[in-house]
């Protein structure tokens, strides 16, 4: 089964969302705004996409710029920022079991879910 994490206000994840939706696959919607995530889910994320925690983090945002930027972070400082601000995850997030990609374009979905 399939995991998205979604912002219902993103029109990127509600791109990808409507990819899950037209493919009549099993999934589930986490919408992390409101149920955020832990750290440790973090870092099973983290591990699915193969990536580091600074990969997902939406360096535009306020609260990045405001808190974070300039200053040298550790992995643990970059999750424990995610855990606080959820909003500054990249969205949309999609995962199974194993995997998992970020959903820009939405055709980096369509090729994951196939």
């Amino acid at each position: 089964m399939y995991t998205i994490l979604h912002n219902s206000r993103c029109g990127k994840s509600r791109e990808s969302l409507k990819v899950l939706e037209d493919s009549g696959k099993k999934f589930e919607v986490r919408e992390y705004l409101k149920e955020p995530l832990s750290k440790e889910e973090l870092k099973d994320i983290l591990l699915k996409l193969k990536i580091n925690p600074i990969d997902i983090v939406r360096t535009n945002e306020e609260d990045w710029k405001t808190n974070y930027k300039g200053k040298e972070l550790s992995d643990e400082d970059i999750l424990d920022a995610l855990v606080k601000f959820p909003k500054l995850i990249q969205r949309p997030i999609i995962t199974d079991e194993k995997s998992g990609v970020i959903g820009r374009p939405k055709e980096l979905v369509e090729d994951f879910i196939k």
